[in-house]
């Protein structure tokens, strides 16, 4: 996509295309790590809500062994009833794949569009646990063994950012991850398939296999449009414009 962002956003206001954006963050991570992206989404016109999921970022205090993956779907689902959104589009970002399919269960009315950023995409009855790498699942055993209640900060170079800045902002920012969150299996009922636009994005310098699996599943259903793109897993860090522009195109 090659046209100036800041002419898109002078063609979505006289279009009075204007979205309610809901974008929630990843592990270890918080509604901070959204800041430049709101910003460009705001500077064009739309609504733009970045709630911090329970016992990370600015509510790291509120970290207990009860937070668990019904903790941060209701974190999502309230931002919709307490902020009357309506027609939103509801972004998730790698780990938020769980929250986002979950929270739409509950706010599927208020959902026109659905986009998952390098994400988790579920399939009912199963736990984070089930599908994590061996890494990661290694790091949420350890921390099981050793009665801990989180999953401590990773190295942020795992998140193939490009700036050395960029990099120490993103490690000063990160807390730990409730560990609750990935031992709960999620019930789904499908209402994230009944959504109206559905949207994934891989990005390719960031491997996973769950997230290659998420995208062939997508590839695989022609109610959804499948993008892949030459960026890391922190994309909204370190490609903000074009990742705003991205984002009200799926919109």
């Amino acid at each position: 996509m090659s046209r100036d962002f800041s002419s898109g956003a002078h063609k979505q206001r006289g279009n009075v295309a204007n979205h309610r954006f809901v974008l929630v963050h990843g592990a270890w991570h918080g509604g901070w790590c959204w800041r430049r992206v709101a910003k460009l989404l705001r500077a064009a016109g739309h609504e733009v809500f970045t709630p911090t999921l329970t016992g990370l970022g600015e509510r790291s205090h509120l970290l207990s062994a009860s937070v668990d993956l019904d903790t941060h779907i209701a974190d999502v689902a309230n931002v919709f009833e307490w902020e009357d959104i309506r027609d939103a589009v509801l972004v998730g970002h790698s780990y938020s794949g769980w929250v986002i399919s979950g929270a739409v269960e509950r706010v599927l009315p208020r959902v026109s569009s659905i986009v998952y950023l390098d994400a988790g995409l579920p399939p009912d009855g199963v736990s984070g646990l089930d599908v994590q790498s061996p890494q990661d699942k290694a790091a949420t055993q350890a921390a099981l063994a050793r009665g801990d209640v989180s999953r401590p900060v990773p190295d942020p170079a795992r998140f193939e950012l490009t700036d050395a800045a960029d990099t120490a902002w993103v490690k000063s920012k990160m807390t730990p991850q409730p560990i609750g969150v990935a031992m709960q299996k999620i019930r789904l009922t499908g209402a994230r398939d009944r959504v109206a636009r559905k949207t994934y994005l891989r990005a390719l310098k960031h491997p996973s296999v769950n997230f290659d699996n998420a995208l062939a599943v997508c590839k695989a259903d022609p109610s959804w449009r499948v993008f892949e793109k030459d960026w890391g897993h922190d994309m909204m860090v370190d490609q903000p414009d074009a990742l705003a522009r991205f984002l009200i195109e799926a919109a």
